[in-house]
């Protein structure tokens, strides 16, 4: 008799496993950097070689962190909406992703520049440090330094109202929240 159950429960039990994964939104996938301070990285800037990008640019207020390539199409769908972001006010840094240095400063020049600053990271090394599995990827940082977010693919519209903006003003009520602890 347990000879005929058994293959049945493994079945009902692989059949669950697979109905929660379908259940799964695929462009969250955890990070263990959230609520953790950002990886320590330093990168050259790509517009000037003398300025450095690194996590302590990212304190101070609560901002985005795009890790971007022009070697990828998702980025090139979702640069338009970084530019709408970037004029409405949204801090954004990136992370150029193994890239090469002109097509990339060609890509900012035509279709406009919405980041504050771009660190070059032409080994790649600060993405892996990042956690980052694949470009464009999008990290929400508050003004600790701690990544608060991520978000993995193109950002939309959609995905910047109902998504990116009530995720920084979380992150920025967390650091309110944090400020006040810390002031007692």
């Amino acid at each position: 008799m347990i000879r005929f159950y058994a293959p049945v429960v493994a079945l009902v039990v692989l059949a669950g496993f697979l109905w929660a994964g379908l259940q799964r939104d695929p462009g969250e996938l955890p990070s263990p950097f959230i609520g953790r301070p950002a990886p320590t990285f330093r990168l050259p800037s790509l517009h000037d070689e003398s300025v450095t990008f690194s996590e302590a640019d990212l304190t101070g207020r609560v901002a985005l962190v795009n890790v971007w390539g022009t070697w990828c199409p998702g980025c090139q769908t979702e640069h338009p909406v970084l530019m709408r972001m970037a004029e409405a006010g949204i801090p954004i840094y990136s992370i150029n992703w193994k890239d090469d240095d002109a097509q990339a400063k060609r890509w900012l020049t035509q279709l406009g520049d919405p980041y504050i600053l771009t660190g070059a990271d032409r080994a790649g090394q600060a993405a892996i440090d990042w956690g980052v599995y694949g470009a464009p990827e999008t990290f929400v940082v508050d003004a600790q330094g701690v990544v608060r977010y991520k978000h993995i693919g193109p950002i939309t519209e959609a995905l910047w109202q109902e998504v990116l903006l009530p995720a920084m003003r979380e992150a920025g009520e967390g650091t309110a929240a944090q400020a006040q602890r810390s002031d007692r």
